[in-house]
């Protein structure tokens, strides 16, 4: 197939353009609409199907006729249904979709949708470059921060303090506009700013309003190294700054990366402002200095804590309600600060939460819509998905380049070392020959070098560049089945081939192309490739999804793992493939050197999007304690995705998606719109943790008084009593019956309807079944449980409250029936 040059294509672009602009057809706004058509698209087209390959040969004469019908068929259909003038068509889809695109009014674009053969026609609704792209997904631009005045107000006056890296205070995204001053005063904040290496004084201005470093800890551990290991505020690691953007970035950034624009980026809370305790260190990071960074913050008056760092693991000896960093948590939440925590990136294995305390809200990642699709394709026309952030190769992806399997460039007479690492995964450029690999797309293999963590895409991309290679792919190794590719910013053309299937296709077609002696040394390379365009984002598919990597439920009490009666993860919140702000020096990843944005994931990158809605749900509701703020992020969330189906989660298996639970996602994905207005909260305040503590099992009390100051004087009757916007119950035997106390935050009095999902092999009842209730009222409702089928496993169900101005509360209710 000819292929269409990009002046060319401008060059039709502008006279349609000019042709709009200048001739009026009619009375009606013009718009875009996509046009899907039934038939096959060339790509699912059988008879243009190479038979010994089973690809498409899009050279064949079939493939070209059935092109040609379909182009044909888009524009008989188009003229047999539009007056003539009133249409434009922009593009015919023809490869993987049976299509086009029309530029027409929208009574033109009615009578498409009556005609045979039209499957769907759709207004475009724009495709606009944006990030950190979760604002948007979260519905945020027009919900939360229209009521606040728009993006240069949403969050202010509510300071989020973050315990991390550090940041980077010449970083756009944590800017001040003199031309745009806060309106706020932040009365009940009084912090320091600490100067140092790379943190001149005015560091702190205004957006960031206090910075400290913690570094005792560190220093007792190890020599720091002073190249990266800076005794001031400044983030080398980059992880900080990330964070922080995430939560309270600017608004409107520009996101550019090898200069290539990516969109822009903005945090959950733009206004809010930024408390920086710089407890973690490129060379090490210890709980002492984490620990008092958590007491400073405290001190200085922080209203939000983000800690996308924390212990790894339950202690050996105590419980992990009890260790000093939860017992942190305690103290700063009965200060009245809320309190974010990753739940940790331990998944998808069962408890592997490590966020355990119900006094902290503990966040789970997932996925978005916005994907980064690269592409390879192949001489014989397979078109094969992969992964990567690059550009593509010469000729804009379009023009072919030779295929090198590595191992055939490998010196012939050279004395490198016969490994993975040398013959296959591309690390060391002196074991290739240069004249081989010159110019040409080089195959490197994920071997056991990039298995056990010593081989590294920064070790292939510095031998592309070294040896000047048009590009790279890294394809799977049945030996290691397929493997967890995530978009990074390539400097060269490259693509991540991660399914082993697609790995033996090109494999394959590599080796019917090449052409060896007697004793299999390749003497002539005749397979040939081009890489796609990698860095455009589409906005398709399922989301949310819980991410891989996100730990898992259920909560623990110990290093054994013995269940206890609290919900964890608390709550999802987007954190897979995430933008944000970035350290040129970037002293732990070697890749993002020099980079002032990073893609990152993990519940690193959750915990500060949950952390910058509540800014928004402080500043909307500025008396609200943590528990109240928990409840209604809490009770106001989802459990279904953009299908409209449950929402589903990434398993153990590469490309898996398996059916979640509350132990996957908590009680659902963060919906901050609903969150402002939750209708009820639940209250659970100081003493209440205190009798959560005394309640548990097998308690020694007198540990208790020791890491709280506290008597067990009131105990509850059982764990799952503590008044959580959830019911967990671990073993629940014959019939029981706890107490949930609700508070009117509503403006009007009103009256709520009980509904229950039970879990399977339980019945639930309500008392009462419904209630009305005023402002600021208070109501009890008992929740009675009873076995009627025991259980290998924990089953799932909600209460669901309705109320008639429209507000609906949900309560999780997770159990393992033991018996009846």
């Amino acid at each position: 197939m000819a292929k269409t040059s990009v002046a060319s294509i401008a060059l039709t672009f502008l006279r349609i353009f000019i042709s709009i602009f200048l001739v009026a057809i009619t009375q009606e706004e013009r718009s875009i609409y996509l046009v899907l058509l039934e038939g096959d698209a060339l790509a699912f087209h059988q008879a243009s199907r190479d038979q010994a390959s089973s690809t498409i040969d899009y050279n064949s004469e079939a493939s070209k006729t059935h092109v040609n019908h379909l182009l044909t068929s888009h524009d008989l259909l188009l003229q047999s249904t539009l007056e003539i003038g009133s249409y434009n068509k922009l593009h015919s889809y023809k490869h993987i979709i049976n299509g086009f695109a029309v530029h027409t009014t929208p009574s033109q674009a009615a009578r498409l949708k009556g005609r045979p053969g039209v499957k769907l026609v759709e207004k475009d609704k724009g495709a606009k470059l944006m990030t950190t792209y979760t604002p948007e997904f979260l519905s945020l631009p027009k919900g939360v921060w229209a009521q606040e005045g728009g993006d240069r107000n949403a969050g202010d006056g509510v300071v989020i303090g973050f315990v991390d890296s550090g940041i980077n205070p010449f970083h756009p995204s944590f800017s001040y506009d003199p031309l745009h001053p806060f309106t706020s005063i932040l009365s009940c904040f009084e912090g320091a700013c600490e100067t140092g290496p790379f943190f001149p004084p005015g560091s702190c201005n205004g957006k960031i309003v206090a910075a400290r470093y913690f570094s005792i800890g560190a220093q007792a551990t190890v020599t720091l190294n002073a190249s990266k290991d800076f005794l001031s505020p400044f983030d080398a690691d980059g992880h900080g700054s990330h964070v922080a953007s995430i939560a309270a970035g600017n608004a409107g950034v520009p996101v550019v990366v090898n200069g290539f624009s990516y969109g822009l980026a903005s945090g959950m809370a733009p206004r809010a402002r930024i408390a920086v305790y710089k407890a973690v260190y490129p060379s090490v990071g210890t709980l002492a200095d984490v620990i008092a960074a958590i007491d400073q913050a405290v001190l200085d008056g922080v209203d939000i804590l983000s800690l996308s760092v924390g212990p790894n693991e339950p202690a050996n000896d105590t419980l992990t309600f009890l260790n000093m960093f939860d017992i942190s948590l305690l103290f700063a939440r009965k200060a009245g600060v809320f309190v974010v925590q990753a739940a940790g990136n331990k998944g998808p294995a069962s408890s592997s939460v490590v966020s355990f305390s119900p006094w902290s809200m503990g966040v789970a990642a997932s996925t978005t819509d916005r994907k980064y699709a690269a592409s390879l394709l192949l001489r014989n026309g397979s078109i094969l998905n992969g992964v990567g952030l690059s550009g593509p190769t010469f000729g804009n992806g379009k023009v072919f380049q030779k295929l090198v399997l590595a191992k055939d460039a490998v010196k012939i007479n050279g004395t490198s070392p016969r490994t993975p690492e040398y013959i296959e995964e591309c690390q060391h450029p002196e074991a290739l020959d240069p004249n081989i690999v010159l110019g040409n797309i080089i195959i490197c293999t994920f071997s056991a070098g990039f298995y056990n963590g010593t081989s590294t895409l920064a070790g292939i991309i510095g031998t592309s560049m070294a040896l000047r290679w048009e590009g790279f792919i890294l394809v799977a190794n049945p030996s290691y089945g397929d493997y967890i590719a995530e978009p990074i910013p390539f400097t060269v053309s490259g693509i991540l081939i991660p399914r082993v299937d697609d790995a033996k296709v090109i494999l394959q077609y590599y080796e019917e192309q090449t052409k060896r002696d007697k004793n299999g040394t390749a003497t002539e390379f005749g397979a040939m490739a081009a890489v796609g365009e990698g860095r455009v984002a589409s906005f398709t598919g399922r989301a949310p999804v819980v991410s891989r990597f996100s730990s898992r439920g259920p909560d623990i009490t110990d290093i054994n793992k013995n269940p206890v009666d609290v919900l964890k993860p608390d709550i999802l919140a987007p954190g897979h493939q995430i933008w944000a702000a970035w350290s040129p020096i970037s002293a732990s990843e070697p890749m993002l050197k020099g980079h002032s944005f990073a893609l990152l994931s993990g519940t690193s990158m959750s915990t500060p999007h949950v952390a910058g809605i509540a800014a928004l749900i402080k500043q909307h509701n500025p008396s609200w304690t943590p528990s109240m703020i928990a409840s209604a992020i809490s009770t106001t969330s989802s459990k279904y995705d953009n299908l409209g189906e449950h929402i589903m989660a990434e398993g153990f298996e590469a490309n898996s998606l398996i059916p979640s639970t509350p132990f996957d996602y908590g009680a659902g994905f963060v919906k901050p719109n609903c969150a402002i207005d939750p209708g009820l909260v639940l209250s659970s305040e100081h003493e209440d943790f205190i009798s959560f503590l005394c309640s548990l099992s097998n308690i020694d009390r007198d540990a208790i008084m020791a890491a709280t100051g506290e008597q067990c004087n009131n105990p509850l009757a059982y764990p799952f009593g503590l008044n959580l916007p959830s019911v967990t119950i671990s073993a629940l035997r014959g019939s029981v019956s706890t107490r949930r106390t609700f508070m009117s935050v509503g403006n009007k009095t009103e009256t709520y309807l009980g509904n229950v999902i039970p879990p399977n092999g339980t019945i639930v009842n309500l008392y009462p079944t419904s209630f009305t209730i005023s402002p600021l009222g208070s109501q009890d409702l008992e929740i009675q449980f009873s076995v009627i089928q025991p259980m290998k496993n924990y089953s799932f169900g909600e209460i669901v409250l309705i109320g008639n101005l429209n507000h609906i509360v949900r309560i999780t209710l997770s159990v393992l029936p033991v018996s009846m």
